[in-house]
């Protein structure tokens, strides 16, 4: 099944992705995953997660899904992130606009930008998911590319020692 983190990880690292969605889940041992736990624990930041089909959004208010994200590293996994969510919750007849907010480091403050679902939109992610199921399907990951975002991660040592 495809999921939110799904979707992150096919902008973020489509190796991660495969080896997550595989069950090859290194992230346990990560310190920037134990921030992003503690950030949604934290009463300031505090999320009231929606659980449903393997879907897990930070919060849904009134008028919008919130995704949120500790840093700003990489907004543009975390928009096509929400906008799955919005996809999601489209077909389930639940029409909202997204706001990802996100807690930039050594600042109190945060970013918020909020994120629609167009029909332009929603034709791109379609492509995408039908990318990702063709990724998922392979016997084996791809091919991991070097970046200098690769040293923070939770799967360099199994891509790249």
């Amino acid at each position: 099944m495809i999921t939110g983190t799904i979707v992150n990880y096919y902008f973020h690292c489509k190796t991660q992705m495969w080896l997550h969605y595989h069950k090859i889940n290194l992230e346990d041992n990560s310190e920037d995953v134990r921030i992003g736990k503690v950030l949604h624990e934290i009463s300031e930041t505090k999320v009231d997660e929606v659980s449903f089909e393997g879907i897990k959004v930070d919060k849904i208010t009134k008028d919008y899904v919130v995704e949120v994200k500790k840093s700003d590293s990489d907004i543009e996994a975390g928009k096509w992130q929400l906008l799955y969510y919005l996809y999601i919750l489209k077909q389930k007849g639940v029409e909202k606009k997204g706001r990802l907010e996100v807690f930039e480091k050594n600042k109190q403050d945060k970013k918020r930008f909020v994120i629609e679902l167009t029909e332009e939109n929603e034709m791109k992610l379609l492509e995408i998911l039908d990318d990702i199921e063709k990724i998922l399907r392979s016997d084996t990951p791809l091919k991991p590319k070097f970046e200098g975002k690769c040293r923070k991660c939770a799967y360099y040592e199994y891509c790249f020692l």
